[in-house]
């Protein structure tokens, strides 16, 4: 503790000195406007917030005095945040290649190799593209997504009976949990190529769960600081090293089972009578994530295999971002439709169009459901699971606007701000999907934002998310079948919330969705 008060003291008398250094400096390189900071602590205002939903408030109080282009310190990291959609443009798809890295954070150096070992969190790189090209074509193909009607049928109609269950006399019912239930029952079986029974994937769920809350609730503290914070706390660290190495227990057998099958495959390639391709049992799947993990070579380090480490972490990555963003925008999108029996309407008379009155939906359908593409959309635009982006790292200086982003700063992007702008969205707190029809100012609107930004849930530029076709079909296929399965109304004493907010490992709503259901004659 003797070196811990030392680093203290040292820290506060070289900071003024520091600072003057640093505020001199900032002038010279035409950085965007911000507050005043201090050098290694940062703005002092986030010392004071208590939770993500203040923090954003903080952010979007500092754009409105700054401007679209704001600078601001978290601990020792430089940071500029955007909230202005061409300028987020500029700065994603033009300048994307200067801008595609991931910023060096404490929590990451904490993590070591194997907890930055994912999709999201590598740096821009040969790593990166494996891991995305192999996402992108073990997952997310036309054939890959083929390959999983069937287990996406059976988890819908699981859903579906579920809460056909619990609405039993009329009351409300809540349906986060439920939510939670059917997505982890999916991500799991398109992860480790099993149908788990309901107790292993309420364990799963639970453990994947509470990494995630407790990676984003109890590690930031390591950005102010890190020399002295990381003594300061490091049972936190360590609890966090405890909570990764029971997910990778829990992913052991399952993994095994897969490399098992795989090796009798193999064997039995010149065998006349090969095995069966579901590997003898009736819950095991012929493709999963998993198979792609045990193939995987990095052959930037001698072409050697996954360990289990690096293939934990790649799992737990599919599983939280898989389920997690999809079930809080689910429950936005069904809170709203409660919300709007107009919207209910409509999209129940496009669904008994498409499947002609049989009330049978299937994935066909969705091709001709443009209400149901629109309803999703405005959904995603007014309730963004994620308020901020995932930070990117400037690889060099960055010309943005009238101002320098400078090289091993971090940049951020405002996206709910943007979706919100009125400047391109007509009456933009009000649900509209009419907007992303023919004539709205949603038209023909491109999710990646390639052309141009209007709205950017799942990011732009060469970190686009890469599940964003899959996460669009959950989303298309789940709404309708429950929409198809039953009225959507408000509980008798119950309204439902969709103003209020609470961040969690993404924005979610402050009162959980709670909703009386009424079976449709046609689904029973």
């Amino acid at each position: 503790m003797d070196l811990t008060w030392l680093l203290l003291v040292a820290t506060c008398l070289l900071v003024p000195v520091v600072f003057l250094l640093s505020d001199a400096k900032r002038h010279r390189r035409r950085l965007p406007p911000g507050p005043a900071s201090v050098p290694l602590i940062g703005n002092l205002v986030w010392l004071t917030l208590t939770d993500g939903m203040h923090f954003l408030h903080t952010l979007r109080r500092l754009h409105s005095r700054y401007g679209p282009l704001l600078t601001h310190r978290m601990g020792s990291v430089l940071e500029v945040t955007v909230s202005d959609r061409r300028l987020a443009h500029a700065a994603l798809v033009e300048r994307g290649a200067a801008l595609a890295d991931r910023p060096e954070m404490a929590s990451r150096e904490l993590l070591g190799h194997t907890g930055a070992f994912s999709i999201t969190s590598s740096n821009y790189g040969p790593l990166w593209r494996l891991l995305r090209r192999n996402f992108a074509l073990e997952v997310t193909s036309p054939a890959r997504i083929l390959q999983f009607v069937q287990l996406r049928e059976l988890v819908a109609t699981e859903l579906t009976a579920k809460l056909r269950c619990e609405h039993t006399g009329g009351a409300a019912v809540g349906v986060r949990d439920a939510f939670q239930h059917a997505m982890f029952s999916l991500f799991i079986a398109m992860c480790f190529g099993e149908v788990l029974d309901d107790l292993s994937v309420r364990r799963i769920t639970a453990a994947v769960s509470e990494m995630m809350v407790y990676a984003m609730t109890e590690i930031d503290v390591f950005f102010f600081l890190p020399a002295i914070t990381t003594r300061l706390f490091r049972g936190r660290w360590q609890a966090l090293q405890a909570k990764r190495q029971k997910l990778k227990t829990m992913y052991r057998p399952l993994v095994d089972a897969r490399r098992q099958r795989k090796n009798k495959l193999q064997v039995a390639a010149g065998d006349d009578h090969p095995p069966h391709q579901e590997g003898g049992g009736g819950n095991m799947l012929p493709h999963c994530y998993v198979d792609s993990l045990l193939d995987m070579r990095l052959e930037e380090d001698g072409g050697r295999a996954l360990t289990e480490d690096e293939m934990a972490s790649l799992c737990s990555e599919f599983l939280g971002t898989g389920t997690d963003l999809p079930v809080t925008a689910l429950e936005w999108i069904m809170a709203e439709i409660v919300k709007n029996p107009g919207v209910q309407a409509k999209l129940y008379d496009e669904i008994n169009k498409a499947t002609s009155g049989s009330g049978k939906f299937s994935e066909e359908d969705m091709v001709k459901m443009l209400y149901l593409k629109a309803v999703v959309l405005e959904g995603l635009r007014r309730h963004p699971p994620g308020h901020i982006m995932v930070p990117r790292a400037a690889a060099e200086d960055v010309e943005l606007g009238a101002y320098v982003v400078p090289k091993g700063s971090s940049l951020n992007v405002m996206v709910y701000d943007i979706g919100m702008d009125e400047g391109t969205w007509e009456r933009p707190r009000e649900f509209m999907p009419e907007r992303f029809l023919p004539c709205g100012d949603g038209e023909g609107l491109d999710i990646t934002g390639s052309k141009e930004i209007k709205m950017i849930p799942f990011g732009a530029g060469r970190r686009l998310c890469p599940g964003y076709k899959i996460a669009l079909l959950h989303l298309e296929y789940f709404v309708a079948n429950l929409v198809a399965a039953f009225e959507w109304h408000e509980g008798e004493g119950e309204g439902v919330d969709v103003t209020s907010e609470e961040a969690q490992v993404s924005i979610v709503m402050k009162k959980p969705l709670r909703a009386r259901l009424v079976p449709r004659v046609s689904s029973l």
